[in-house]
């Protein structure tokens, strides 16, 4: 009876966390869709006089709804994208028909992704490539209505805000970029991680006319409708943490209930903000659990080289002197969170800012990105199943519309994937960090010769799609990246013999 309680009420923090928009815990509720860790942009302005020269920036007159005939639809809004022509041989020339590779913006303004997605500019002149960058509609500087408040007002004006019309989107900007550069003929690879990993498996599935194939990094599509179980995510942060070290994941196992036992006490409140050195004074104990909890995750999903933030965190616990105090467990889990984000003047609850990526991302989540993670007493944490009865209330009071959690499912697919997909679909990757706790709603075996799955054991969220690091990059992910530009010049050589078959 008390676990369930116990359940309820970690839950119940959750969503009012969520419905008082703390970045934080939404991040545990759903850990963030992003290539990489705090790449949410508060200043894009200043990021954007960082990128080179050779990427030029352009807008296409963006139709509102691609799917009705209704006046309302008609409405065009600016949609920002950037091309790079540096490497490019042409359309029809010496070199006719040079391939164009594209990425696919996701849920954060494209000034970040041009900065730190170099598969595109790593492997550009071995194609003679074009490399275009498309941004996401209601993100950045693709906004609809005339303004983000505009924009973002209410379900009605947000209701033109999914995946769908985004990649339809996509889909009018690069046929009208193959007619202006006369590039009719050009091989289209369009390239996403994530959130944008999904996106670019959905465009190559409807889309097939405009994209040859598609390299998907760390998407999760099969994180749906229950296809995977709702503990997948976090039983392999579980793994991660017990894999670096099991006094570690003892640690953080136990803590939970020292938390719990000291939050009780009539001051306990007091002693757990002095010992995390909070921001502000803890309302409860569920705000510096889910602060946790999504250290936790972020730890793992981005646990690259040559860091590694789990090492770090778990050196953190494992180093930690003794105190003199009972409440060694505590002390040790916070030395793991300082041995993570850095000496910092206060944690768990700063100031916060709120973004678009999190206003627009908790509408997305809220409409039909229903990913139904939850713990259960199988991992380290405390077990909080995903609730759909409550999460659909919190939407409905958010926004006056319930989510659509069997929507992905419908229109997209992923019941029986290799079996639909096998006859169906062609060139796609499918690439997945194993550490990555995403990759458990990830494809893992290949489902066709054309449709393939390059797992990692030791791989991290996004981490192919990063710009290439000499220095520090591992032989594995080198021949990882390898691979993939191996079978994409696969799929472009068999697209010439076709069009030269057919001419």
């Amino acid at each position: 009876m008390h676990s369930s309680i116990a359940s309820f009420q970690w839950l119940l923090y959750i969503f009012t966390v969520i419905s008082s928009l703390q970045v934080s815990a939404t991040r545990f509720n759903i850990p963030r869709l992003s290539p990489t860790r705090g790449t949410i942009l508060q200043n894009p302005e200043i990021l954007s006089a960082t990128i080179s020269e050779d990427f030029q920036t352009f807008y296409y007159n963006q139709t509102l709804d691609h799917f009705n005939y209704r006046p309302e639809s008609y409405p065009t809004f600016q949609q920002r994208y950037v091309i790079n022509f540096k490497y490019w041989a042409g359309g029809a020339g010496a070199d006719a028909n040079a391939p164009i590779f594209v990425y696919l913006g996701a849920e954060e303004p494209l000034d970040g992704d041009i900065s730190v997605i170099g598969f595109l500019t790593d492997n550009a002149a071995r194609f003679n490539a074009l490399l275009v960058y498309i941004e996401h509609r209601y993100y950045g500087k693709s906004i609809p209505f005339g303004s983000r408040e505009e924009a973002l007002k209410n379900a009605s004006t947000l209701g033109y805000f999914n995946s769908a019309q985004a990649i339809t989107d996509y889909a009018e900007i690069l046929l009208y970029i193959k007619e202006k550069f006369n590039a009719r003929h050009s091989p289209v690879i369009v390239i996403g991680g994530s959130y944008g990993g999904m996106l670019a498996t959905w465009f190559r599935l409807k889309y097939p006319h405009v994209a040859l194939g598609a390299l998907a990094s760390s998407a999760p599509i099969l994180y749906f409708d229950d296809i995977t179980p709702q503990n997948g995510y976090y039983s392999i942060v579980t793994r991660d943490f017990r894999e670096a070290s099991e006094t570690c994941y003892e640690t953080i196992m136990k803590s939970w209930a020292e938390t719990e036992k000291v939050a009780s006490k009539p001051d306990g409140l007091s002693i757990l903000s002095k010992k995390f050195r909070t921001c502000k004074p803890l309302k409860d104990s569920y705000e510096l659990e889910g602060y946790l909890t999504s250290v936790y995750a972020d730890a793992a999903q981005y646990n690259q080289p040559p860091e590694y933030p789990v090492n770090m965190l778990c050196g953190g616990i494992d180093g930690a002197a003794l105190g003199i105090d009972n409440d060694i467990l505590l002390s040790k889990i916070f030395a793991g969170v300082v041995a993570y984000e850095g000496n910092m003047s206060c944690y768990v609850n700063p100031p916060t800012i709120e973004t678009e990526t999190t206003v627009g991302w908790r509408w997305q989540r809220c409409s039909e990105m229903v990913i139904p993670i939850g713990t259960d007493n199988t991992t380290m944490f405390q077990p909080a199943p995903f609730n759909l009865s409550s999460f659909i209330d919190g939407c409905e009071s958010l926004y006056g519309v319930s989510p659509q959690p069997h929507w992905v499912t419908t229109y997209y697919g992923g019941y029986d994937i290799k079996l639909i997909l096998q006859r169906f679909a062609s060139n796609i990757i499918f690439s997945n960090g194993l550490r990555d706790p995403y990759s458990s709603g990830g494809v893992l075996e290949n489902i066709s010769d054309s449709v393939v799955a390059i797992p990692t054991i030791n791989g991290s969220h996004c981490l192919d799609i990063l710009g290439a690091k000499e220095s520090s990059d591992p032989d594995w992910l080198i021949t990882q990246r390898e691979t993939e530009i191996e079978i994409i010049e696969g799929w472009i050589s068999k697209y010439y013999a076709d069009l030269k078959a057919i001419k």
